[in-house]
């Protein structure tokens, strides 16, 4: 569950842009995602479980279940509900935040609808339906996988604002180059290096059997290691700057 949300938590600032206050953007996530993904959670552990005992074999794609029923109404209605779910999920959640990515990289050129045809076709690409094949694949494979990436960048972020920044930033410094966040050339090699570490240490779990809880926790152990190694890099060795002007 943490590595099906860590895209969601890095790009929440696309929504939360659009709050009128900041009390309010913080209700509405501690309401809407704790409290749903909970209930959202437990019914589909109930509904896996009850198809375990009404036809003899836990079945947890939806679509299979559906079909399990041979009742033409009952997957009348089911698949509507399922097409307005994947609608909501899959726009409001995968295309809003990768479509404002691409149209910002070219904003003369890429617009936001263009911006959400490219990730359209990209997740065509990667081909999805390999890995909603099993579970395993999903989850074990991608979600945890892709979460040894998240971790470190939400570690670095955090440390950065929290710890570094205290929660100032130099709003005009981040439109220049000659801002403190430019760095070397744009980039933060402090950054690059705890997120590299981060991701190693997350990931090694998956290379070598005794350590494979690291690989169960990746965004856990990513998030802490980038977090603490990018905090002592800054600490040790900080630019001239690292305050407001």
């Amino acid at each position: 569950m943490v590595g099906y949300w860590a895209t969601l938590a890095l790009n929440i600032p696309d929504f939360t842009r659009y709050s009128k206050s900041q009390s309010g953007q913080a209700w509405g996530q501690a309401l809407g995602l704790p409290l749903a993904m909970v209930l959202y959670t437990f019914v589909g552990i109930a509904v896996t479980s009850a198809s375990a005992v009404l036809f003899g074999h836990p079945i947890w794609n939806p679509i299979i279940l559906i079909g399990a029923f041979h009742q033409p109404f009952v997957a009348f209605i089911a698949l509507i509900g399922i097409l307005i779910s994947t609608l909501n999920v899959n726009l409001g959640a995968n295309v809003v935040s990768p479509s404002n990515d691409f149209s910002n990289l070219y904003p003369r050129l890429i617009s936001f609808r263009t911006g959400g045809m490219i990730t359209g076709l990209l997740g065509l690409a990667m081909c999805p339906w390999k890995l909603l094949a099993t579970p395993d694949a999903f989850i074990y494979g991608w979600l945890i996988g892709y979460s040894g990436l998240m971790g470190p960048v939400a570690g670095i972020m955090i440390a950065d604002y929290f710890l570094i920044r205290k929660t100032e930033l130099d709003v005009n410094s981040l439109y220049h180059r000659e801002g403190v966040y430019h760095y070397t050339k744009g980039f933060n090699p402090r950054a690059i290096i705890a997120l590299v570490l981060g991701v190693g240490v997350a990931l090694i779990g998956l290379f070598v059997p005794s350590l494979h809880f690291l690989y169960d926790y990746a965004w856990f152990v990513g998030f802490f290691v980038a977090g603490v190694v990018y905090l002592a890099l800054m600490r040790i060795a900080a630019p001239t700057s690292v305050a407001p002007a």
